[in-house]
């Protein structure tokens, strides 16, 4: 479990750092609160830390599911895969958003897996 704590705080880490980049963004380009567009490189930060969280929703409780009922160090591993596509995903959006696809879908499956295992040890246990 002490492997999983560690990721799932690099992970909220990570979210924080998207929101300074936000922060940074919004004073470089001059988009001012409560602002959400103006300029377009603001706007792909932005949109960073706003599907960040979106995906947090899945993810947070896949993996505390994924660990409780299936495995805690696959989870743990599912969650690195999730922090590096978070990296992925943050550097390609800003740079050209039509290239998140890898860093995307590096989030999204393990948040899936995580869920769906979850759901699937819990009912397992039922029986």
């Amino acid at each position: 479990m002490e492997i999983l704590t560690v990721v799932i705080v690099a992970i909220l880490l990570q979210y924080f750092f998207f929101a300074l980049k936000v922060g940074m963004a919004r004073g470089k380009y001059e988009v001012h609160a409560p602002a959400i567009s103006g300029h377009p490189v603001f706007e792909r930060y932005y949109r960073v830390h706003m599907n960040t969280l979106e995906q947090l929703l899945i993810f947070l409780p896949g993996v505390a599911l994924f660990a409780y009922w299936v495995n805690a160090e696959v989870a743990a591993a599912l969650g690195f895969v999730f922090f590096i596509g978070r990296f992925i995903y943050y550097k390609s959006y800003i740079d050209d958003p039509k290239k998140r696809g890898l860093g995307f879908g590096l989030t999204l499956f393990p948040s899936l897996i995580l869920a769906i295992g979850g759901a699937v040890g819990a009912v397992l246990n039922l029986l």
